[in-house]
């Protein structure tokens, strides 16, 4: 496996860069927004009534920590960004992050996760993002297999994961240990490995 880090990538419309302090407040509000975190699972439950938690004041030094840390060479995050020429306002704009990171003591196996702003959803983004980070850990980094998961209701990323090729390989019922949930949760989980990405790249 090789540590290089969050090198800059690019699709037709995309630009992924690794993590740096002038988007993070605009992460930080998207993240925020009820229909992005109710997906995307952060923070410890002790937290989850906690409005004072949330508040820019108390994360930006998280953010600013993160940031420390992005261009560490075993960090694999990236702010994603759109293209001038398909923003409304005409200049690039930060709409989401994209992230692979450890998820068993095998480093080579690698989970992934993603998030984009509601105003950019259905129109392919996250899957454009996912894509070329994937094909980037496959290729450039060298991992071995992804091994991820995506609650079974949040059906918008079940079907990029389908898109990209990932297999699933099983349902499980758990509680989260996450902030904006209580009781049981449903979580597919998907598995991509380099043979199968490399065969599905071939066809």
């Amino acid at each position: 496996m090789n540590f290089i880090g969050s090198k800059r990538l690019e699709t037709e419309r995309l630009i992924l860069r690794s993590s740096k302090m002038q988007e993070q407040k605009r992460l930080w509000e998207i993240l925020m927004l009820p229909e992005v975190n109710k997906w995307y699972l952060v923070g410890a439950k002790k937290y989850a009534n906690d409005s004072k938690h949330w508040t820019w004041e108390r994360q930006e030094k998280f953010y600013k920590s993160k940031v420390e840390k992005a261009e560490d060479n075993d960090v694999f995050v990236w702010s994603i960004f759109l293209k001038p020429e398909y923003t409304r306002s005409g200049k690039e704009e930060v709409i989401g992050q994209v992230s692979s990171q450890e998820s068993e003591e095998d480093i080579t196996i690698r989970d992934v996760g993603w998030y984009i702003d509601p105003n950019y959803q259905k129109k392919g983004y996250a899957t454009e993002a996912a894509q070329v980070m994937i094909d980037y850990m496959f290729k450039e980094v060298g991992i071995n297999s992804i091994s991820s998961s995506a609650v079974k209701d949040n059906i918008a990323s079940c079907k990029i994961f389908e898109k990209l090729g990932f297999s699933k390989t099983s349902e499980v019922k758990d509680t989260s240990p996450y902030t904006f949930y209580d009781g049981l949760l449903t979580f597919a989980k998907y598995e991509l490995t380099k043979e199968d990405y490399n065969e599905n790249k071939r066809i």
